[in-house]
């Protein structure tokens, strides 16, 4: 494998997708259909996100992120699993998640440039708001979509959980100019973001924010916040099932232009009382179970990132089974 200038020597892999590169040995009853890599470094990241143990303050495991863990491997091992996993349909995309350090650049460009000389295959990038030119590099270089995560719906949550009030580089305003700078350079649908359920929004806030994204061409994926040891949120609770699934069917009829956040109702609670849309509509979604199903960029599964295997699952990472649509329907209340 020929050098390329700033290609880091390491690199983080999740446990799942390093199995499924034959980088370590297991059994997964649910494989990644993407390779999940995440930039490596000694030190932990500059940011401060309270439900990340990545956090520059978390006292958690600096090998994990949400749940699932990630060893570190050598970079060029790593190319040469996504090469075979590729050829064998094993993977079907790349997904590089970036600390926030201040070389994460350069190593971003470097590994895509790589991945991309070796391997035909779409890389997805999930980092930081980056500068116009920065994203124009990461396009050139070969990335086919661009991940800025919002993780919360409101300002003031943002603020708290990632921003000035946490300890953290990131602002409200900031973050949107930088997704909709993003869909100027790549195009529509192809930027991603995604929020986190359960850091205290109401379900209103969470299904505005929804529709403001896929109004400006952002796909807004979907995370059910998830409790990990050593980070500021390690005492809070995960959302309600029903919760998340309310979320979930608005994110689906908003996606596919079935209903909007406007034709929706909500109660006192700001929480959904009604989809904009007939009962047979709604059933038909409830059955077909897509909408419950991970949330993200194409080919991403990304399995048991907010749950244990034994469940329960906030997002399957595959079709949905008659048992699981009727687990799906009793959370929401519509079989008893």
């Amino acid at each position: 494998m020929k050098d390329t200038p700033h290609l880091p020597r390491q690199i983080r892999v999740s446990a799942g997708s390093a199995i499924v590169l034959g980088l370590a040995n297991g059994k997964l009853d649910a494989a990644p259909t993407t390779a999940y890599l995440m930039t490596y470094r000694k030190a932990r990241c500059n940011a401060n996100c309270a439900f990340c143990p990545q956090a520059r303050e978390s006292k958690g495991r600096a090998d994990m992120l949400s749940r699932v863990s990630w060893p570190s491997y050598p970079t060029r091992l790593v190319i040469d699993g996504i090469s075979r996993a590729s050829e064998n349909g094993k993977a079907k995309r790349v997904c590089i998640q970036a600390l926030n350090y201040p070389q994460v650049f350069d190593h971003l460009v470097a590994l895509v440039k790589t991945i991309c000389s070796h391997v035909n295959i779409p890389i997805s990038v999930s980092c930081q708001p980056l500068i116009r030119d920065n994203v124009v590099q990461l396009t050139r270089a070969g990335i086919e979509r661009i991940g800025i995560p919002l993780d919360a719906p409101s300002e003031e949550i943002f603020t708290s959980i990632k921003g000035v009030l946490a300890g953290g580089p990131y602002d409200w305003k900031t973050q949107w100019q930088s997704l909709n700078e993003a869909v100027n350079i790549l195009g529509r649908g192809n930027v991603s973001t995604h929020f986190i359920v359960g850091l205290g929004e109401t379900e209103r806030q969470m299904v505005e924010a929804i529709q403001r994204c896929i109004d400006m061409g952002v796909l807004p994926g979907l995370f059910a916040f998830t409790p990990i040891p050593g980070t500021s949120l390690a005492e809070k609770s995960q959302p309600p099932l029903a919760k998340y699934r309310r979320i979930q069917i608005a994110r689906h009829l908003i996606l596919k232009g079935i209903a909007r956040c406007e034709g929706m109702s909500f109660d006192d609670k700001d929480d959904l009382s009604d989809f904009g849309v007939d009962d047979e509509t709604l059933l038909h979604i409830v059955k077909k179970g897509e909408a419950f199903r991970t949330s993200g960029c194409p080919d991403c599964n990304r399995p048991y990132y907010n749950e244990k295997p034994t469940g329960p699952l906030y997002n399957y990472p595959n079709r949905l089974t008659k048992n699981d649509v009727r687990a799906v329907e009793k959370q929401l209340g519509l079989f008893r």
